[in-house]
């Protein structure tokens, strides 16, 4: 018979369609057909000594490679020891053909199949370790035969990886691999039911020198990476915990402001939020005589209401005497200016009469107090004065919030009124009073326009919580105008005793010190620094946007806000609060700026302010909508849900048609979905596509913990 004819023979009595058909066609390998090979010599004893005497295989002729790029080609196999590569069901799939002392790359006659030599028992009680050459495979599997291991073998280094991941489908499998090589052996398994052993020695070194397994894992340079949950971040808390403050976001502030809110809360040791929010009152005092901020095509008031919460003790008082220092220096210097030209207009008065009384009162009016920052007041005669013309610009700011949740006008049936008043003038700076004419406090004037007034109102929890919840301050959109801190409590946790802390003297501190410089030049500009209008009187400066691109900044935030008011979005139940976000952004934002010196808002005063209003919100929703102790909202019942029917699955992946029919009948239907979106953003689980197939795929951080 020619070659051409014994050629043509084998491709047609050994072209297998099965890997069973090909083990079952050849016999087993003898020791003696081993020759010399001592890695298959080893790997001989060592399947006589697990009892899978089925590994080895003498191949007696050429195989015909039926699938691939490779089909029909006759692979020179005849002569050569065949090793058994099976699936991760454990069954026969194809064949890897190895010379015994040849210097030829083992051959794997079907490489489309994943498939592993496998050394030792496949089930879930044994970990599966995974290596890509036989000789690393035998030695491996020797060191470890009596610790519980079982080796899969990768024929090919190029077709590891598959091996890996196909094995993984069916039980965690873990990889050795040393610093240097992390990433490259491990990124390709991102997110496999994979383990990475990561050393500063390769783990085969260290068992040749007597290591044993358990002291390599416990060395303190090996690594455990968990590769299934490392493309996983961290999942996000679905509870809305009313005890835990959120973060504030001291990085709203820059340059001398920033500094001033640090210096302010060592130098008080109160929370950042409570130096933030009482250096946003300050500005929003000073500002708002001067400076209008854009919304829409027009423009608003800069006042702004700030509502922080702060038990007794907590350094409300000493952060708000720093942050107002200059402030309430020049309402004494005014006041004092005050009393000497009442005391001036009242000598001069008490001698006259008749005519000349009339005259002089008709050419020399009463002094009006100049007082515009109140601590202790009503609200009607803060309006009153608005009206009457003796004050323009006014703030109530106080350490005591009761003053003002709790006072008569509050308690009484004009609570109304008087919020719609404060709304009215926080949002147009108008204010309108009818008095009856018979009364003791009849006056003509009846309205005041242009005017402003900012709240800053501090206050313990037993103040402030019963007002958050009020429906008569929610409903008259007094608190969805309002920015809230609720802060950590920090009592307990201050130094007072530090010797270098006693020795400083925020007088002293620089930031500090040109802080109030600043404020001193805000509070008594020069008169070439005070716009006016046609008839010489002050005018407010419209504060513009720097550019195009700000302008579409603020557009694009204000849309976001937006998006998250519709059903199923987190600001659902809170859109009278969510609509004005944007309004108080551009407040923050203008008054940041003209603090600067600037009349121009930029792209970065608007990100920074709308941080501010993003904590503020926070702070919101945690009163809104906090879950009672105990009990589960419905993303958290999801998620519980998801986790328990993927338990035990690797990886833990569900069908989504399988999650619509079977999860808890109060979470199906519409609201299923919105809650997985809920969740993927949270990053609990990640929806993908499979073919026709939609799957719910659920982080195994969840899995482990």
């Amino acid at each position: 018979m020619t070659t051409t004819q014994q050629t043509d023979s084998h491709q047609k009595a050994h072209a297998f369609s099965t890997g069973f058909e090909m083990v079952n066609r050849f016999n087993a390998a003898t020791r003696q057909g081993l020759a010399d090979d001592n890695t298959l010599l080893n790997f001989y004893n060592l399947c006589e000594q697990l009892g899978i005497q089925d590994k080895l295989l003498l191949i007696d002729d050429n195989i015909t490679i039926t699938t691939g790029f490779d089909t029909g080609t006759i692979a020179p196999t005849a002569g050569t020891i065949g090793l058994v590569l099976s699936s991760n069901q454990d069954q026969p799939v194809t064949i890897g053909s190895i010379t015994p002392n040849g210097s030829q790359k083992p051959l794997i006659i079907d490489r489309m199949q994943p498939s592993a030599l496998i050394i030792g028992t496949l089930d879930s009680t044994r970990e599966l370790i995974a290596v890509d050459n036989l000789d690393d495979a035998v030695m491996l599997a020797q060191c470890l035969i009596n610790d519980n291991v079982t080796v899969l073998t990768s024929l090919d280094s190029l077709l590891f990886n598959g091996m890996v991941k196909h094995f993984a489908e069916a039980y965690p499998v873990t990889i050795f691999t040393t610093i240097d090589k992390k990433d490259k052996a491990c990124k390709p398994l991102a997110g496999c039911n994979v383990k990475a052993v990561i050393t500063v020695f390769d783990v085969l070194l260290q068992l040749d020198n007597h290591s044993t397994y358990a002291d390599i894992l416990a060395d303190s340079d090996t690594t455990i990476l968990d590769l299934q949950a490392e493309i996983w971040g961290e999942p996000e808390p679905l509870a809305n915990n009313p005890n835990k403050p959120t973060p504030y976001p001291i990085d709203a502030f820059t340059g001398l402001l920033q500094h001033v809110v640090k210096a302010v809360a060592h130098y008080t040791q109160a929370p950042t939020a409570i130096a933030g929010q009482c250096v946003l009152g300050a500005l929003a005092h000073m500002g708002q005589r001067f400076i209008d901020a854009p919304m829409g095509h027009g423009y608003m008031p800069t006042s702004l209401i700030l509502i922080t919460e702060g038990e007794s003790g907590s350094g409300k008082s000493q952060a708000m005497g720093l942050t107002h220092f200059k402030i309430r220096e020049y309402e004494k210097q005014l006041y004092a200016d005050y009393l000497i030209e009442l005391s001036s207009w009242e000598n001069d008065r008490v001698s006259l009469k008749g005519k000349e009384l009339a005259d002089f009162l008709e050419s020399n009016p009463k002094p009006q107090n100049p007082k515009t920052m109140f601590k202790e007041a009503t609200i009607e005669p803060i309006l009153d004065k608005f009206i009457d013309g003796s004050i323009s610009n006014a703030s109530w700011t106080t350490d005591e919030a009761a003053q003002f949740f709790n006072g008569h006008t509050m308690k009484g049936d004009t609570a109304g009124n008087a919020l719609s008043s404060l709304t009215t003038l926080y949002s147009d700076g108008e204010v309108s009073r009818l008095r009856s004419q018979k009364s003791a406090y009849a006056t003509p004037h009846t309205d005041a326009y242009n005017v402003r007034m900012t709240l800053l109102l501090q206050g313990q929890r037993v103040i402030l919580e019963p007002a958050l919840a009020d429906p008569v301050m929610n409903g008259q959109g007094f608190l969805a105008r309002a920015l809230i801190a609720c802060p950590e409590d920090l009592r307990g946790q201050r130094v007072w005793n530090d010797e270098q802390r006693n020795n400083e003297s925020p007088y002293d501190n620089p930031h500090l010190i040109e802080y109030w410089s600043r404020c001193q030049s805000l509070l008594d500009p020069l008169p070439a620094n005070l716009p006016n209008d046609s008839t010489g009187a002050p005018q407010r400066i419209k504060m513009q946007w720097a550019d195009k691109q700000t302008r579409q900044v603020f557009s694009d935030f204000k849309q976001a806000i937006e998006d998250r008011q519709a059903q199923g979005q987190p600001l659902e139940y809170l859109k009278a609060y969510a609509s004005r976000m944007a309004e108080n952004a551009s407040r923050i934002a203008s008054l940041m700026a003209f603090f600067d010196g600037r009349k121009a808002i930029t792209t970065d005063d608007i990100k920074r302010a709308f941080m501010l209003v993003e904590y503020s919100t926070a702070e919101r929703l945690r009163y809104l909508d906090a879950t009672p102790t105990g009990e589960q909202n419905d993303s958290e019942k999801l998620s519980s849900w998801l986790v328990d029917k993927a338990r035990g699955k690797n990886p833990p992946i569900l069908n989504k048609s399988f999650v619509s029919q079977n999860a808890p009948n109060a979470i199906r239907g519409k609201k299923l979905n919105s809650l997985l979106d809920d969740l993927e953003s949270m990053g609990h689980v990640r929806l993908e596509n499979e073919g026709r197939r939609r799957l719910v795929c659920i982080n195994p951080k969840l899995i482990n913990e």
